[in-house]
């Protein structure tokens, strides 16, 4: 059993019986003499994604959770339901796409790099990798000369995300973004 000073973004732990994932770690260090190390970690309810968020000492023992993680691919969508194939042994997971209505942007036929979290066999929730390539459908003319700036224009993708690229992009370019934050990156 880890101890708070060992946990990481990322990290399972079961907590009155639910098993929730570290997504944000601030560690806080009281100017009291004597005082240990404070961490406030918010975590994510893997089955629902309830918010909980807990304040505890360095030393403070917290429980592993049991979480499996499978790397997938995205195979197709029907309706609400999104469907992953494993990568190692090709079975698949269906999963609701209101879990994934944050991520349902980034996703795309045949996207790799993707980790399922699976609680007792079946899936809770996936992982994106850092960054997608995805095209850009619609933006207003690219601008000539315009590198030298660092003005933005908004840019709808083929996802039907929304990001802002610089204005010397154009319709049918591929960018990268970053999933963590929906910021564009590069050109692809």
């Amino acid at each position: 059993m880890p101890k708070a000073s060992e946990l990481k973004k990322g990290s399972v732990i079961e907590h009155e019986g639910e098993v929730y994932i570290a997504r944000q770690i601030d560690k806080r260090n009281p100017s009291a003499r004597g005082a240990s190390t404070l961490f406030k970690v918010r975590f994510f309810n893997v089955r629902n994604g309830q918010k909980l968020e807990l304040t505890l000492k360095s030393d403070d023992v917290v429980k592993d959770g049991d979480l499996t993680k499978r790397s997938v691919s995205f195979s197709y969508r029907e309706g609400d339901m999104i469907t992953f194939m494993d990568s190692e042994d090709y079975s698949q997971y269906t999963l609701n796409a209101d879990v994934l209505e944050e991520q349902a942007g980034y996703m795309t036929e045949d996207l790799e790099g993707m980790i399922a979290l699976l609680v007792d066999g079946q899936i809770v929730g996936v992982e994106l990798p850092q960054t997608v390539v995805l095209e850009i459908t619609d933006t207003a003319p690219g601008i000539k000369g315009a590198s030298a700036t660092s003005r933005t224009k908004p840019a709808m993708l083929s996802t039907g995300l929304e990001v802002h690229v610089p204005e010397y992009l154009e319709t049918g370019e591929q960018i990268k973004v970053n999933t963590a934050n929906a910021k564009f990156v590069s050109r692809a």
